[in-house]
């Protein structure tokens, strides 16, 4: 209500203008897979209304408004998925991980095997350059300063999903050029 004072509410309600504002201001934001949007959208109107029966109401205006930008361009699962993967992946996270990531944002199967798949393609072991940067990112093994504990950093490796493959052999170089050339091997 304009020109409500302090501690008057205003009657719930949510009308497609006001679930545009919000969906526009989530996506100028945060880049968006269209079941997260839905999601946001979702618990943004709960808050808001207390009555299931508007809620349900708001349910299908946010399904029509969630289409129509799918139809429009500017929700696409399959773009999204792709970045989201290719940014998980340099900063230092598994394969595994990033799939379980994409999953919790609603990302369809297909979708989310192509964006793996895209990652498979430009690296013939993107769970290596993945833990390359894990390493580098935490100083571990190579990238370290000082003596480290093997032990712990292997434990650092698992517990953010890693194969001990992976761990080992970054954890087995010597120093950076030893990386460049694991990294350049792999390639070859």
């Amino acid at each position: 209500m304009i020109g409500a004072k302090r501690g008057e509410s205003e009657p719930a309600s949510v009308v497609p203008a006001l679930l545009e504002r919000w969906a526009l201001g989530y996506l100028e934001r945060f880049a968006s897979s269209a079941e997260n949007l839905r999601r946001v959208l979702r618990r943004r109107v709960r808050r808001r209304v207390s009555d299931d029966e508007t809620a349900q109401r708001a349910a299908a205006l946010i399904d029509d408004l969630v289409e129509r930008y799918r139809r429009s361009g500017l929700l696409d699962d399959a773009a999204y998925a792709a970045a989201r993967a290719r940014g998980r992946l340099a900063r230092g996270e598994p394969l595994r991980r990033i799939a379980a990531g994409l999953t919790a944002k609603g990302i369809a199967a297909e979708e989310r095997a192509a964006a793996l798949e895209s990652l498979r393609e430009t690296d013939p072991d993107p769970d290596l350059a993945a833990a390359c940067a894990f390493a580098r990112r935490r100083r571990l093994g190579p990238f370290r300063r000082g003596p480290g504990d093997r032990a712990r950093e292997l434990a650092a490796f698992a517990r953010a999903g890693f194969a001990r493959r992976e761990a080992e052999a970054v954890l087995g170089c010597a120093d950076l050029d030893a990386v460049a050339a694991l990294l350049d091997a792999e390639r070859s």
